[in-house]
């Protein structure tokens, strides 16, 4: 989930918003094309591990392996769970001679963590994954609630290696099983066959190839009866929308609650290129309380405000009324209203009343990230706005990296190479991919036959209206610039869904950015909350 920078943000949000197929920037860097040769990844490897969660000492099985799913349905059916066509299918009668000419499938390697000695309809089970789309799941599996944790308190770089791991006090494990899932063609996966990235790497293509990855799953560890979570984080979100509905109505498989970590399901809203689509100005309405909190915490507003929530309160209320009503005009705008909006919106953002003048009332993320700190020639951080760093280029218009990527990146990718092989057994021989080698290959945001701009939010009221029971908790971080969580509030509260099952909604925001647990403090309320959730979401109603 790292950022090359922002002319690859630019770039992807003009794509987006013209309806084309490029791989989102949320996560993206450019790959070399080329593939190391490595000797088979092994089905499966099983350690034992212990973890002490509020006072409860927890031994668990660790499993890392890897499942190989079908492109289509009708495919998948034909695959036994080895991965192999089944004797006398037509797989197994058309296998051709060149594995190339194979249909398409993907081997997706996963990492679970099971409590010993428990009945598996009395433990739930959450599969997790990271978004991109392109991205690993490194980051939840190394960050969130698995039994280790990446040490990354604080918002300063980190020193380089050796970095530190521990063991996660504040792991799910003492509520549910977890299941850590690499995206096709991420971590220790492959895309194999026949035109593999077009079968795979697009919204609804995805979607089905994690909803294939779920049934062999739970059919292989006898999980069917178990309560069932899936928790996204960023683009995972968006997966998670689409998921949830294929597996309510193409699956039969009744979720017992879709967990979202840093949501976006309207993409017309993202605030890194809003200038590409004039006329849409929400963008702006819904990040100016995420500018506000950023200000707040680097105290570049002219009067600080005593507390964060209180004053964001006062801004979402600016943002929804007298900001959203200047914009509205356009040029109809007096000169009066647009100079007392740029005055206000300096009183909320810390930024020079001219250049907001200059910016027309409309500053975008990349803007709003280089110019903050600009007398200190310091760029904020996009995934996490409390983060800072030296600006490239002290003359740039855009901010031309993300210092919160850049700070904790290494710690993560290094600390999980070296437990994967140490701890885990496994993925000796073997490369891990952080993220998708897309090369020349695109992502196809095309959903549904909708060539418009990508919006899921009909997939999540479809999966909420067939399952009426279906929890939904959102949770965000106020610091977070790359999906701000008052758009995530406004994406929920437009759901196409009557209003009664609004209640099945709950929120939860953080004092901390996109990844919210690489703070201590949040990553503790992030467990407690979650931990709540399920615990009342799988015995809801019974």
């Amino acid at each position: 989930m790292r950022f090359s920078g922002r002319l690859a943000l630019c770039l992807l949000s003009a794509s987006l918003l013209a309806s084309t197929v490029f791989a989102r920037a949320d996560d993206d860097k450019k790959k070399d094309e080329s593939k190391p040769a490595e000797k088979p990844a092994a089905t499966e490897v099983t350690t034992q591990g212990s973890v002490d969660v509020g006072g409860q000492h927890i031994l668990y099985n660790a499993i890392a392996g890897t499942i190989t799913v079908g492109a289509t349905d009708v495919q998948d059916a034909q695959l036994g769970l080895d991965g192999k066509p089944e004797p006398g299918s037509q797989l197994a009668l058309n296998e051709p001679k060149e594995a190339k000419d194979a249909p398409p499938t993907a081997r997706m390697s996963y990492f679970a963590y099971f409590k010993r000695d428990a009945k598996a309809e009395d433990r739930p089970v959450t599969f997790f994954y990271n978004g991109g789309p392109g991205s690993s799941t490194v980051w939840l599996h190394m960050g969130s609630l698995g039994p280790k944790h990446v040490a990354t308190s604080g918002d300063q770089h980190l020193a380089a290696a050796p970095y530190k791991m521990v063991d996660n006090a504040n792991s799910l494990l003492d509520v549910s099983d977890l299941v850590f899932v690499d995206m096709p063609g991420t971590g220790f996966g492959r895309l194999m066959g026949k035109d593999p990235e077009k079968a795979f790497w697009g919204v609804d293509e995805d979607a089905n190839a994690f909803a294939r990855f779920i049934v062999r799953f739970i059919t292989k560890y006898s999980r069917w009866n178990s309560p069932k979570y899936i928790f996204g984080e960023s683009y995972g979100t968006t997966r998670s929308a689409v998921l949830a509905d294929v597996l309510e109505n193409n699956k039969n498989i009744d979720l017992n609650g879709v967990i979202l970590l840093s949501q976006i399901f309207n993409f017309s809203t993202d605030i890194d290129f809003p200038q590409g689509n004039p006329g849409v100005d929400l963008p702006y309405v819904l990040a100016l309380p995420t500018y506000a909190a950023t200000a707040w915490y680097h105290k570049k507003l002219p009067q600080q405000a005593p507390a964060l929530e209180p004053f964001l309160k006062e801004v979402e209320d600016f943002a929804m009324g007298a900001y959203s009503h200047a914009l509205a005009q356009g040029t109809d705008i007096s000169a009066e209203e647009k100079q007392a909006t740029a005055e206000k919106l300096h009183n909320y953002t810390g930024l020079p009343t001219t250049y907001i003048l200059k910016a027309n009332l409309r500053v975008n993320g990349g803007e709003f990230e280089k110019t903050l700190q600009d007398d200190q020639d310091l760029t904020t951080g996009r995934l996490d706005t409390r983060y800072s760093g030296p600006s490239i280029d002290p003359l740039s218009q855009f901010a031309d990296y993300d210092p919160q990527s850049s700070a904790i990146s290494s710690a993560y990718v290094s600390i999980f190479n070296d437990y994967v092989r140490k701890d885990l057994k496994y993925g000796e021989g073997q490369t891990y991919l952080p993220e998708a080698l897309f090369g020349g290959a695109q992502w196809s945001f095309l959903h549904r036959g909708n060539p418009i701009a990508l919006n899921v939010a009909v997939d999540l009221a479809e999966a909420m209206k067939t399952n009426p029971r279906l929890k939904v908790m959102v949770n965000g971080g106020y610091y977070d610039l790359a999906t701000p969580f008052f758009a995530a509030i406004y994406e929920e509260k437009h759901l196409p869904i009557p209003q009664s099952l609004a209640k099945n909604i709950e929120y939860s925001f953080y004092e901390s950015g996109h990844m919210v647990y690489v703070r201590d403090e949040s990553l503790k309320q992030l467990h407690d909350r979650v931990a709540a959730f399920i615990t009342k979401t799988q015995t809801d109603g019974k």
